[in-house]
């Protein structure tokens, strides 16, 4: 415990637990959807035992109760994707692509929000071309088309994910806590209702068929979804710009690891030099951006 009082252990230790979620999806033999149910379910009920044992009281504006409504799609949304992607294309790949949400949020920074992109920032984004490239475009047309729609949704993802970020940081406007554990916990149990319909809808049976599945369902709702994303949000009021990006760095660059250690992806030299390109391009597109938590 005394280790976990250094913001930036917490930090590295958060963001290599968030890199283990594409694991636990890959993982449970549920279908994609009500994987990502239980993510934030379980988390729900994480966040909501830290907020009563710490006694933080949900204190929210109106105007930030309406945006949580929008966040709480976009979420539900990036989740949708990415379960799908990773089951098409690979925890890996699908994390890689998630985290292209950056060039995203330079996007939405610039129009929305009138903030300047840094020259290294606009550079990151054919850089980051080159490197997916280099991963799926010389092989591109010999490819499945269940392959090619993992990649599509994995930058659906991307854009999803960034537009819930906007989201969350427009709820946050005025807001005295420096940490939004409140906001993730409310944006945890809207998208826990819209992904339950979403089954229902699909047809999906939100049933655990098994102990395993039920252990790692937990394991990626307590272990990805909460502490995780607690100890990284924790962590980012003390850590610098540079620290933080080499967190938001860690996540895909695990996840590419585990992919190969647990599922044995099969890797190439082209696509290691693509997904090294990628990440590259990743951190810097992450530098003079605001700090933020992973998917």
């Amino acid at each position: 415990m005394k280790l976990l009082a250094s913001p930036r252990v917490r930090l590295f230790v958060g963001a290599a637990l968030i890199s283990l979620s594409p694991v636990w999806v890959r993982l449970v033999s549920v279908s994609p959807t009500t994987s990502g149910f239980y993510r934030v379910l379980f988390g729900a009920l994480a966040l909501a035992v830290y907020l009563i044992v710490s006694r933080r009281r949900v204190e929210l504006s109106p105007r930030a109760w309406k945006i949580l409504v929008f966040a709480s799609v976009f979420f539900s949304l990036d989740l949708w994707f990415w379960h799908r992607s990773i089951n098409y294309i690979g925890p890996g790949l699908a994390t890689l692509l998630a985290n292209f949400q950056v060039f995203f949020m330079m996007l939405g920074g610039a129009l929305l929000l009138r903030q300047a992109p840094a020259p290294a920032q606009l550079a990151a984004v054919p850089l980051a071309l080159v490197g997916l490239g280099l991963i799926v475009g010389v092989d591109w047309p010999a490819l499945s088309g269940e392959y090619r729609l993992g990649v599509w949704f994995g930058l659906l993802t991307a854009v999803s994910y960034a537009a819930f970020m906007l989201c969350l940081r427009a709820s946050r406007h005025g807001s005295k806590h420096r940490i939004p554990t409140r906001e993730v916990a409310v944006v945890s149990v809207g998208c826990t209702l819209i992904l339950g319909m979403t089954a229902l809808v699909e047809g999906e049976s939100l049933a655990i068929g098994s102990l395993s599945d039920a252990g790692w369902l937990v394991a990626y709702g307590v272990l990805s979804h909460c502490l995780g994303w607690l100890f990284i949000a924790s962590s980012l009021p003390q850590v610098t710009a540079a620290e933080a990006g080499l967190a938001l760095l860690l996540q895909p660059a695990l996840s590419f690891v585990w992919d190969v250690l647990f599922f044995a992806r099969p890797m190439s030299a082209i696509e290691l030099l693509g997904a090294a390109v990628t990440l590259f391009a990743i951190y810097l597109g992450s530098r003079g951006r605001g700090k933020q938590a992973g998917v």
